[in-house]
C-alpha cells in the first residue's frame, strides 16, 4: 500500500484552503494529512506530529493559527496530522481513537496491523524520507495539570528541545510503540504534553512553543543558560486491571473496585505522602491494579498500600498524568509515579 492511499498532502497551504477556524479546517480534511511548509534554509527539516489522539487539539489549534499567519519558518517544516478520523467523529475533538480502533500512539512499531498500523507506518516512512533534524509530538494531558515533556533519551539536545515548551521533562525507558520512540533513529524526539484539552493556556503554550520551534536557527544546541529543565526519571505506570471498574466520587458507592475523588487531577506533579489518602479501594484490593516500571517488574507494593479501605502511597511519591476520564483510566493508565525527588521507584 503506498502512502498516497493512506495520507493526504498539503504543500505550503494558503489561508483560503485552511478555513476560518480549526473546526472548519478539520471539516475539510478527509484523512491523516501531511503538511509541508518551505523554510528559509531548504537544506534542513524539522518535524512535528499532532492530533495523534482525536481529543487532544492544542497542537492542531496552534498549527492552524500558525499556518494562517503565513509565517516563513527558519527551516523546512513537516507536520503530521495522524488522528483525523477520530477527531472528526461527532462530537468533534472529543474521541481519543475510533470505536473498536487502536490507540494510534501505540502503533509505531511492527507489526503495523489494521488501519492505525497503516497510518503509523506511513508516517514513519514520511519521516525517513524527510530526514528531519528533530521531531516533536504535541499532545494534551488526559486531565488538567501543568505542561511537561516526555522522552526516552535524556541529553542536552532533548532538554533543549523540551525547553521550547516546558521546564519539566520525564525520561522513561518504557517502550509502548509511541512515536517518541523515533528517538532511537538518532533523531532527537520529544513528546509535549501541553495541559488539559479544554485549557486555553494549553492552546497558547502549544502556539508559543511552535513559534519558537520554527523561528530559532538552532533548537538543539541552545546555551544552557536559556533553559533549566527538571528531569523526572523512569516513572512507574499504574494501570487498572482489564475487568476492574473505577468511579470518581466524593464518597465510594461500594459498586466500584477503585474510587478517586473528582478533584484528583489537582495532585498532578504534586508530592503525595504516605499519610495522605488517594481514594478508596474495593474488596479485591490492590489486585485490581498493576504498577509496571521500565524494567517490566511489577511494583505495586512499592508504590501503593491499603489502610482502612483507603489507598495510600507506600512512600512519598510525585504523580502525573492523572485523569478523571474513566474511559482513559481504563484504556490507558491511571497515573505515573516517581519518588518525590524525581528519581525512579525501586
Amino acid at each position: 500500500m503506498s502512502n498516497a492511499n493512506v495520507l493526504d498532502y498539503l504543500n505550503d497551504p494558503s489561508p483560503k484552503t485552511l478555513g476560518r477556524s480549526p473546526l472548519e479546517w478539520l471539516d475539510q480534511l478527509t484523512g491523516p494529512t501531511v503538511v509541508h511548509v518551505a523554510g528559509r534554509d531548504r537544506s534542513r527539516t524539522r518535524a512535528m506530529a499532532t492530533l495523534l489522539h482525536g481529543n487532544e487539539p492544542s497542537g492542531f489549534f496552534a498549527l492552524h493559527r500558525w499556518l494562517l499567519e503565513q509565517r516563513t519558518p527558519e527551516v523546512n517544516m513537516l507536520f503530521l496530522l495522524g488522528g483525523v478520523y477520530p477527531a472528526k467523529t461527532p462530537p468533534k475533538l472529543t474521541v481519543r481513537q475510533r470505536p473498536e480502533g487502536r490507540d494510534l500512539n501505540r502503533c509505531f512499531r511492527q507489526p503495523f496491523e489494521g488501519p492505525e498500523g497503516a497510518i503509523a507506518e506511513a508516517m514513519l516512512i514520511e519521516l525517513r524520507n524527510a530526514n528531519p533534524e528533530c521531531l516533536l509530538d504535541v499532545h494534551n494531558t488526559s486531565g488538567t495539570g501543568p505542561a511537561f515533556a516526555v522522552t526516552i533519551t535524556n541529553d542536552a539536545a532533548h532538554q533543549a528541545l523540551a525547553s521550547l515548551f516546558t521546564d519539566r521533562l520525564v525520561m522513561t525507558d518504557l517502550r509502548l510503540g509511541a512515536l517518541m520512540e523515533y528517538s532511537e533513529q538518532e533523531v532527537p524526539t520529544v513528546t509535549i504534553e501541553c495541559g488539559g484539552s479544554q485549557d486555553e493556556h494549553a492552546h497558547q503554550l502549544a502556539y508559543d512553543g511552535l513559534v519558537r520551534y520554527t523561528t530559532k536557527t538552532d533548537v538543539l544546541s541552545l546555551e544552557q543558560a536559556e533553559w533549566d529543565v527538571s528531569v523526572l526519571r523512569n516513572p512507574i505506570r499504574v494501570e487498572l486491571a482489564n475487568q476492574a471498574s473505577i468511579e470518581y466520587r466524593d464518597t465510594p458507592s461500594g459498586q466500584a473496585d477503585l474510587t478517586f475523588p473528582p478533584d484528583i487531577e489537582h495532585r498532578n506533579f504534586g508530592i503525595v505522602y504516605p499519610h495522605e489518602s488517594l481514594g478508596w479501594i474495593g474488596e479485591k484490593g490492590l489486585g485490581t491494579l498493576t504498577a509496571i516500571g521500565h524494567n517490566r517488574i511489577e511494583s505495586t507494593a512499592r508504590v501503593l498500600r491499603i489502610e482502612n479501605g483507603k489507598i495510600h502511597p507506600a512512600q512519598a511519591i510525585r504523580l502525573f498524568m492523572i485523569t478523571t476520564n474513566p474511559a482513559i483510566a481504563k484504556s490507558d493508565c491511571l497515573f505515573y509515579a516517581v519518588k518525590a525527588s524525581g528519581e525512579p521507584i525501586f
